[in-house]
């Protein structure tokens, strides 16, 4: 498993942090596929004017977890370089000040392509949102 600590709260990414994000834990399950884990609490930012959470902002979050668990599977210098294709459904309204965690896992990987999965959940366990995505990879040569 590589060592992704650098990556935790933000994800290197300002807009996580700006929609209230906070990643905070990752690893590889004992079959070896990356997996992360996420706080979210949503900020003003990341609402539409009624107070709910916008669809493109579930998106957001869900991708760059889908991204964390498969950097956190790959060696060396490998790493994603790009979304593919990516579904996102959102199921339940979401709110400004809501405690939401965020989950993202490889389902598979390839020598090309990875493929993942993220879901939101709130308080109750209740599936808010979630998303798959199929993703580039770059390897260093070997």
């Amino acid at each position: 498993m590589k060592n992704m600590d650098r990556w935790l709260g933000d994800g290197g990414m300002p807009v996580i942090d700006a929609v209230g994000g906070n990643f905070d834990a990752y690893g590889c399950g004992e079959d070896g596929r990356g997996w992360v884990t996420a706080g979210w609490t949503p900020t003003a930012m990341a609402c539409n004017p009624h107070g709910i959470v916008q669809a493109g902002v579930h998106s957001v979050l869900l991708d760059a977890a889908m991204n964390f668990a498969i950097n956190t599977e790959l060696d060396g210098r490998d790493r994603t370089r790009a979304t593919l294709e990516m579904k996102t459904e959102t199921m339940r309204v979401a709110k400004a000040g809501d405690n939401l965690r965020v989950e993202g896992r490889v389902v598979r990987m390839a020598k090309q392509v990875a493929y993942a999965e993220a879901t939101t959940r709130d308080g109750e366990n209740q599936l808010v949102s979630r998303a798959t995505g199929t993703f580039l990879l770059h390897r260093e040569a070997d």
